[in-house]
């Protein structure tokens, strides 16, 4: 089991596919939360499209019907999306399964449904969203690989550029981001960085944990 990339840009907008993906980007996920009915639909579609264009795997948060409606093979569920989530017919659909985890329950929760990959987050502050945990830490990455064996680990939260190889060596698989790709002046430069800064060379030099 693996993924197709180290970095994991998270989006709220179909035009950061063609964006990041143009830049490298080979794993993105879109993240809607403020449209509905018609204009999200076409958001998605048009997402869609330009993953294809690109040969960007797309992961859907949240809507996991419109991804079988629409031929998006690959969600993403908070724990509270479990809770309402059709898991049968996202894995009679063929779907791949992302779970966000903050605390071993919420894991061993995560590892029950048989995910494609466990995010473990947040590792540091993040200002994105309010949370009821603190900071994890790059030390709990290591931890969590050794409780998920074989399922990759995405580390999320507070990461940064400068941050991205110390995630890799502590134990996770791929590490995402929000704001160090679509917050930035040059997000496809950024893109480049990451893909260089989580390159095994990079990481061997530079993945101290601090």
């Amino acid at each position: 089991m693996s993924l197709p990339s180290r970095i994991y840009p998270v989006v709220d907008r179909a035009e950061w596919v063609d964006r990041l993906g143009g830049a490298g980007a080979r794993l993105i996920q879109l993240r809607v939360k403020d449209l509905e009915g018609a204009a999200l639909l076409a958001e998605i579609r048009t997402a869609r499209a330009y993953a294809a264009r690109h040969g960007v795997c797309l992961v859907l948060n949240d809507y996991w019907q419109l991804a079988l409606d629409e031929g998006i093979d690959f969600i993403h569920l908070g724990q509270e999306d479990l809770d309402d989530a059709d898991l049968a017919a996202i894995r009679a659909g063929g779907l791949r399964l992302g779970v966000s985890t903050h605390s071993t329950g919420e894991l061993d929760r995560a590892l029950s449904v048989g995910p494609d990959y466990v995010a473990l987050g947040p590792v540091w502050p993040t200002k994105l969203k309010q949370m009821p945990w603190g900071p994890q830490g790059v030390e709990r990455l290591g931890e969590w690989k050794r409780l998920v064996g074989s399922v990759p680990l995405v580390a999320i939260g507070g990461i940064t550029l400068a941050r991205a190889a110390s995630c890799i060596a502590a134990g996770a698989d791929c590490v995402s981001a929000v704001s160090d790709f679509i917050g930035l002046p040059e997000p496809e430069g950024q893109v480049r960085a990451w893909l260089a800064a989580t390159a095994d060379d990079a990481v061997f030099q530079n993945g101290s944990i601090t």
